[in-house]
């Protein structure tokens, strides 16, 4: 299941440069995380876009959590 829902997500360079995104869509993931963070709901986000699914909300948030595991931060530049 979780492969499947990372499937979703994909990286092109031609496309919001380069940001993973939903399904080749123009809706970076750090959109649909914005979206959820700032109270929307599931329902509400897509009932705002049509050509989201369920499960797009839900491979954004598999994506972040896949992030967040990172074993350290390092600080790049100031």
């Amino acid at each position: 299941m979780e492969a499947n829902l990372l499937r979703r997500i994909t990286h092109d360079p031609d496309i919001c440069h380069g940001k993973p995104c939903i399904r080749g869509l123009r809706y970076p993931v750090e959109f649909i995380l914005e979206l959820l963070s700032s109270g929307m709901t599931s329902e509400e986000i897509l009932a705002d876009y049509d050509d989201l699914e369920l499960d797009d909300i839900l491979a954004a948030l598999l994506f972040a959590a896949r992030l967040s595991q990172v074993k350290s931060i390092h600080k790049l530049a100031s």
